[in-house]
């Protein structure tokens, strides 16, 4: 007999599934991707590399916690950040532009968000999450979103959307 469910191995099952549904996705596109990551702290990147054989198709995770990481790193530019903030479409967009143009891979998945439970104001309350896309051949992708619960909750969230769409967009590119 397995473990009894939990709901830590449900959402582990469920990383799991979706992880090897995206390394078949990217294997038989021969692509290779890399995750920008923020308040998600690299989660995303911890997922896809639970993955045994996931090195023939991730490349690499970064976590730009701070605006001086997004900046060096990503290439975002400070006056990007100083004119939306750090959590903005525009400031994910341009970590997921700037992390695939770096690595030099196909596909790039950026988050930024404020996971809580301090950050929040009435513009951007806890919660709100963008997820940006770049895709080789596709317009870049980004959304806003706004999930509850405590900040595992919503990291847990973040981390299971910008996985979920990304199949969704790769799967609609067939």
């Amino acid at each position: 007999m397995g473990e009894p469910p939990t709901p830590h191995n449900g959402v582990m099952q469920a990383f799991e599934e979706s992880t090897e549904k995206l390394a078949q996705l990217m294997l038989d596109r021969n692509w290779r991707m890399a995750t920008v990551e923020s308040c998600t702290g690299g989660w995303i990147a911890q997922s896809l590399t639970s993955l045994s054989g996931s090195s023939d198709w991730f490349d690499c995770g970064l976590v730009t916690y701070s605006n001086r990481a997004k900046e060096r790193f990503a290439g975002v530019s400070q006056e990007l950040i100083a004119a939306h903030g750090a959590v903005s479409a525009e400031v994910a967009l341009a970590m997921a532009a700037g992390t695939r143009s770096r690595i030099d891979v196909e596909v790039a998945v950026a988050v930024t968000g404020i996971a809580g439970p301090s950050g929040g104001s009435e513009q951007k309350p806890v919660g709100t999450v963008y997820i940006a896309w770049e895709i080789a051949g596709r317009d870049p992708l980004v959304e806003r979103f706004h999930f509850h619960g405590d900040r595992e909750a919503i990291r847990r969230q973040s981390v299971a959307t910008a996985i979920e769409e990304l199949i969704n967009c790769l799967q609609n590119s067939d």
